[in-house]
């Protein structure tokens, strides 16, 4: 018995020893990484017509992104809701992956937004099991961009998967802008992560005035 005992405390020991591991690496990457958006503020110059900008949000930090992208567009917001709502316990992880398996998703609350009246549409949800969260794929299904340039991102702990070629599979007669992936961050890399989702604005391009 107490040989078994050992056996699952070393277990225990080595999985949290592994686990701190990655959260040290991840943090390392990340205060590289945005120490090259640190300074004073960037301005958006790049003009993208009328714009809207489409999330799903389960803890907030797609929803923080998406109201940068707004803000500074000047764009409409449409959240994705679904009818059932979602949550982080356990085994709602394992709902998710079954969603994706069998290409199931949450049903959507709501009206579906006009997107003829637009120019650009960005689009964000949060990396669920390193593809789109669900209630993405499922608003996906039902929404056509003909004629629109759409921009996707993505929120995550460090890995971004297959979401954007996933993203460019799924979008309907989308004319694909380059992305954008943002970590979930803590408060002191607020100003950092601003001034990346201006660069990244900045880059795009936007509409032909």
């Amino acid at each position: 018995m107490k040989i078994v005992i050992y056996i699952v405390l070393a277990a225990a020991v080595a999985a949290a020893a592994a686990g701190w591991g990655h959260l040290a690496r991840v943090a390392a990457k990340n205060k590289k990484e945005m120490a090259q958006y640190a300074g004073e503020e960037e301005k958006v110059t790049a003009n993208f017509g009328k714009t809207l900008v489409i999330y799903y949000s389960l803890t907030g930090h797609t929803r923080a992104i998406a109201e940068k992208i707004a803000v500074k567009t000047g764009a409409d917001v449409y959240e994705i809701k679904t009818k059932e709502k979602l949550n982080g316990k356990p085994w709602f992880y394992l709902t998710l992956k079954k969603q994706l398996k069998d290409k199931k998703y949450p049903e959507l609350a709501g009206y579906m937004p006009d997107l003829s009246v637009y120019d650009t549409v960005f689009v964000g949800a949060p990396v669920w099991w390193y593809t789109m969260a669900t209630p993405l794929y499922a608003f996906l299904q039902q929404a056509d961009f003909a004629g629109k340039k759409v921009v996707p991102f993505s929120t995550q702990g460090s890995n971004v998967g297959t979401y954007f070629d996933d993203f460019a599979g799924e979008a309907h007669n989308a004319e694909i802008l380059q992305g954008a992936s943002f970590n979930n961050l803590p408060a002191e890399y607020a100003r950092a992560e601003d001034n990346k989702v201006s660069r990244w604005l900045n880059s795009i391009g936007g509409v032909a005035e």
